[in-house]
């Protein structure tokens, strides 16, 4: 399949060395509301947010490989680096901010597939209205159907991050209209469909997609810019279920 790699941005952020405080709208999106996403988490890389994830269980966070890997290759950062902060909308306060101890990341990550990675925590989470687990997919989301996304990634392409957490809904589609439109149909992933001037942006990545309260995708990429009406790449967790598993036995 053919692909223009220059359209295709990973949604991670690089750095954020100014923290800007805004309460306006992932592109296109609203405003979450306490609780909503307890699973969500900030990865903080460096004390700076940097990418999302979800809470798997006790232990356990799903990111992005992208989100904690040095240059293209696989071999992650040191685990001093990052820290997860959970139960807060947020992204600058609030929740509780737990270490990292061990980042496992998917061995056939690269070109933008199989961004999956798995972090262990320095200590159990604990449970409440704001900080739950969430169940990983059981199956196939049908070509279609509403997925939801959730994010502190910038609000337009090289614009600003927002300080609470956004939400909006995209739609499933079809690995062969992946490939048709974004060259990028593939079973390891899930397309999702949107408007323009809606969808993931910069900071996104590693974020959930849910379906029916299960974790069905791991935000990954955008094709031709934020919000450019092309569908977003995610990382499809049923695909990946039984790599994900193992990593937090």
């Amino acid at each position: 399949m053919s692909l223009s790699y220059a359209l295709v941005v990973l949604l991670g952020l690089l750095s954020v060395s100014v923290a800007l405080p805004f309460s306006g709208r992932v592109v296109g999106g609203e405003n979450a509301a306490k609780g909503q996403f307890p699973w969500q988490v900030s990865l903080l890389k460096n004390n700076n947010h940097n990418c999302g994830g979800s809470i798997i269980s006790k232990n356990h966070i799903l990111t992005a490989a992208h989100c904690v890997v040095q240059g293209n290759g696989i071999q992650p950062y040191p685990t001093y680096m990052f820290q997860v902060r959970v139960g807060s909308t947020n992204r600058l306060a609030g929740g509780q901010i737990i270490d990292i101890t061990n980042v496992a990341v998917h061995p056939s990550y690269g070109n933008f597939l199989n961004d999956v990675a798995v972090l262990t925590l320095s200590r159990p989470i604990v449970e409440s209205d704001t900080v739950k687990i969430i169940k990983l997919a059981s199956a196939e989301v049908p070509e279609g159907d509403e997925v939801t996304i959730s994010g502190w990634g910038r609000l337009t392409t090289g614009g600003i991050l927002p300080t609470y957490l956004q939400f909006n809904n995209l739609v499933a589609i079809s690995t062969e209209e992946c490939g048709d439109k974004i060259g990028m149909g593939y079973d390891s992933l899930i397309c999702l469909a949107h408007p323009p001037n809606n969808g993931a942006c910069n900071g996104d990545s590693g974020g959930p997609a849910t379906y029916k309260n299960e974790l069905v995708g791991i935000a990954g990429f955008v094709y031709g810019g934020c919000g450019s009406g092309f569908p977003d790449g995610y990382a499809k967790v049923f695909y990946h279920i039984d790599w994900i598993s193992e990593q937090i036995q």
